[in-house]
């Protein structure tokens, strides 16, 4: 049995497959070594009935997760990962790795992730191009759930919101300044509190104030990421999107991408259906 796992800051998707066409759905907490150490992680696992039933029987995980970089983080999470699944060999990448292979196909093209973070880079048939980008819910992530989180607690706060949006928006969280301000630099996991806020825009899809909100978060996105990256490359690879956001709002995404000019070649919610065909099929 393999398990493939795809990773954000919010969820984490997992599919246990076996020899038989035995597909076993799981779904936990984020697993984000920037923000989840190993101990939180075995934790996690250990909470979870389903793991706990399959932890022998699986032999290969292939985890790819938002934050894992760098040598040191996905070290985090191979440790962890090891530690509860004794039997099993642990690979552990980045989730453009994994956007790259559920699009791409061993081809070149540029691959952008919009989700609960954002990101993206070039794909040159084997392995993501690094660059300077992905940097984190902080400074980054424009487009994103967390970007879009922190822009409506930022109009809510500064009393920008329309009032049908506030009144709305007040009714649902009951959130104070205090309140709001404690969970973002107090306590932990701000990342989370901030993408939990994409639940009330899913909610008011339809509004024009929230229309505009996402289609700015797009063209940031493009602006800063995806512009630069396609010139960078020559500007002639395929152009791939995944995540949550991009595909919950395609059409605005699409609306944005027609504005400048650039041809979308396909927009995945979640890759982790063409992950596990790619690694049933390898094993």
């Amino acid at each position: 049995m393999i398990a493939i796992i795809y990773s954000g800051s919010r969820y984490a998707n997992w599919k246990l497959a076996g020899k038989i066409n035995e597909v076993v759905d799981v779904r936990t907490n984020g697993i984000n070594p920037f923000f989840n150490d190993e101990k939180f992680i075995l934790q996690l696992l250990n909470k979870n009935s389903k793991l706990i039933n399959y932890a022998e029987q699986i032999k290969k995980i292939y985890f790819f997760g938002a934050g894992a970089s760098s040598k040191e983080r996905k070290e985090i999470i191979k440790t962890a990962l090891s530690k509860f699944f004794k039997y099993s060999k642990v690979s552990v990448e980045h989730d453009l790795d994994a956007a790259a292979r559920a699009t791409c196909d061993d081809k070149a093209g540029i691959v952008c992730i919009i989700g609960s973070g954002s990101n993206t880079g070039f794909f040159d048939g084997k392995k993501v191009i690094e660059n300077n980008f992905g940097l984190g819910f902080a400074i980054g992530d424009e487009g994103s759930s967390n970007w879009l989180g922190k822009e409506i607690l930022k109009a809510f706060l500064k009393d920008e919101l329309p009032d049908h949006l506030k009144a709305a928006f007040n009714k649902k969280y009951d959130l104070d300044r205090r309140q709001i301000m404690d969970k973002i630099y107090k306590q932990s996991h701000p990342n989370i509190f901030l993408s939990s806020f994409i639940d009330f825009l899913k909610e008011h899809r339809e509004d024009e104030y929230v229309k505009q909100l996402i289609k700015h978060g797009f063209r940031l996105f493009m602006d800063t990421y995806l512009v630069p990256v396609s010139k960078q490359y020559g500007g002639k690879h395929p152009i791939y999107f995944v995540g949550s956001v991009a595909a919950n709002y395609q059409d605005l995404l699409r609306e944005v991408a027609k504005e400048k000019k650039i041809n979308i070649s396909s927009v995945i919610k979640e890759p982790i259906y063409n992950l596990l065909n790619y690694y049933v099929n390898k094993n």
